[in-house]
């Protein structure tokens, strides 16, 4: 039995509302998640809430309530966050979870005991905004922090230190001979250039009880509670031990629930991907390697590495109201089209800029001109014409659909999604200009050319179904409405049968509705 596709988001942490790079991570996801399903692999979606830290520690104090209660009240609005993009996760983890602390507990035993930790006092400059410890290479040229920082304080504690650096060479080594474990490839060189230009410090593990209590405590020590990133990445692994994977070790699994009641699960781990932002990549491509080696665990197969969003070339910002809302976006507009917009706008990888215009544009030239345009055409005249009924088969856009399906699916499975949508609009533009080209309103005024317009009926009719199937993934509620159109049983989802020639001669189609009204007003965000 093969393994299930494992993939992941980054865990997203609970001082906030999501924004549009929280929904762009978790929509890329999903789209390969579904793409991955749709090429008939079995697949396993994690996304979820770090939910540890001194931020929501100080921000549940600041309005008089436990931190527990300051998360469960965030987890709820995350978790409709994840159900309004119709994300299709088979599990939402949170840190605050007992099966979590378990696991992390059974880890930082496991490296404690084989020496990989050492107690030393630091004495030096610490942020709480981003809960890490800085040292004098972190300041700019006049003695100041960084804005991002916030408030920089001196701290004088004694604290449990992971030794990283001896693992330096190793990773170096790994990362060169493992070509695919981080993409694109300019992120592996920005990773790789840091290794080899930098001496890894040893990372600071805990934080003293005695000025925070929301983490989870080291079970060596309980004067000391678990750095936040320590126990945020060890969330990969937490599900696939609270599952009974039988590729997870035995101490793993400490604290969940016993052999005998739980039964073996899938085996996931290690992780297939793990999709992540940019901002956070040494922490996943430097100390989670370094831990799960220290674990003696398999790493990751894939670290795919996005970019950020910008607002009209602006660093996006709720001070300067320089944001976007995709709950707004996809209020007035619908979920397919930001959704699409989103995914056809920006590359894994590389930066990107939201422009309002610019998703108008897209909306209606691509979605309600192109692939709107095309279906309600075709169905409309296959009703007009022929009772809605389908004639028989006829190949001439056979060769272009069958070229457009095999591109898409290589897109798919290298991770390519822009591309694959470009790749699966070249076949919209194709039926669009044959449309044009064969003028079937003029062939269904003469009664010779009847034959002639059966087969132009049937080419657009079939390409119609064969787009439902490509744009699944991406967007799944216009797949199934064009399937529903066309009166198909079942479901857009499985790409094997994205075949020429799956429409019968003599099926009727259904009732035919418009799938993108042209918009002429701008999203509201």
């Amino acid at each position: 039995m093969s393994k299930p596709f494992y993939i992941t988001t980054a865990i997203d942490y609970v001082n906030g509302q999501p924004h549009l790079g929280h929904a762009y991570e978790k929509v890329v996801t999903d789209v390969i998640a579904r793409a991955r399903r749709s090429m008939g692999e079995e697949v396993y979606f994690l996304t979820g809430l770090d939910e540890h830290g001194q931020k929501v520690q100080q921000a549940a104090q600041a309005e008089g309530r436990t931190s527990q209660s300051y998360c469960d009240d965030l987890a709820a609005d995350w978790k409709r966050f994840a159900a309004t993009l119709e994300l299709t996760n088979n599990e939402f983890v949170r840190t605050t979870e007992p099966r979590h602390k378990a696991v992390v507990q059974a880890v930082l035993q496991h490296l404690n005991e084989r020496g990989h930790f050492y107690a030393a006092e630091y004495s030096g400059w610490y942020s709480t905004r981003a809960e890490t410890f800085l040292t004098d290479k972190d300041r700019r040229p006049d003695g100041t922090f960084d804005p991002e920082y916030g408030d920089v304080v001196e701290l004088k504690e004694q604290n449990y230190y992971f030794r990283l650096k001896q693992h330096q060479a190793w990773l170096i080594d790994y990362i060169e001979k493992t070509p695919g474990f981080i993409s694109p490839d300019y992120r592996r060189n920005e990773v790789l250039g840091f290794l080899k230009h930098n001496d890894l410090e040893d990372l600071c593990i805990s934080r003293p009880a005695a000025r925070l209590t929301w983490g989870i405590p080291l079970p060596f020590d309980p004067g000391y509670v678990t750095y936040v990133w320590f126990d945020a990445l060890t969330n990969y692994i937490t599900i696939p031990a609270a599952l009974g994977d039988p590729g997870i070790p035995a101490w793993v699994r400490q604290g969940q629930p016993s052999e005998g009641e739980r039964p073996v699960g899938p085996g996931l781990w290690p992780a297939d991907a793990h999709v992540i932002g940019k901002d956070i990549l040494k922490f996943h491509a430097v100390y989670w390697p370094i831990m799960l080696k220290a674990a003696e665990l398999p790493l990751p197969k894939r670290l795919i590495v996005h970019g950020w969003w910008q607002k009209d070339g602006q660093k996006m910002s709720k001070s300067t109201g320089v944001v976007v809302d995709p709950i707004k976006v996809i209020a007035e507009w619908g979920l397919d089209a930001f959704r699409y917009y989103v995914v056809r706008e920006l590359d894994l990888g590389p930066d990107g800029n939201w422009t309002d215009a610019g998703f108008e544009s897209r909306y209606n030239s691509e979605l309600a001109n192109g692939l709107g345009n095309l279906v309600n055409r075709a169905l409309s005249m296959l009703k007009r014409y022929r009772l809605g009924v389908v004639p028989a088969r006829h190949d001439e856009l056979a060769s272009a659909a069958q070229v457009a399906i095999l591109a898409t699916r290589q897109h798919y499975e290298g991770f390519r999604l822009q591309a694959a949508l470009v790749e699966t609009w070249t076949l919209v533009t194709r039926a669009n200009q044959y449309v044009d080209q064969t003028a079937p309103f003029k062939l269904a005024k003469d009664p010779t050319q009847a034959a002639r317009l059966d087969e132009v009926l049937y080419n657009l009719v079939e390409v119609c179904r064969l787009l439902a199937i490509l744009i699944w993934p991406v967007i799944p509620q216009t797949a199934t409405k064009i399937f529903k159109q066309l009166a198909l049983p079942g479901s857009p989802q499985h790409l094997a049968e994205a075949a020429w020639g799956g429409m019968a001669s003599g099926h009727t189609i259904g009732e035919i509705a418009a799938l993108f009204p042209r918009r002429d007003q701008t999203p509201k965000v």
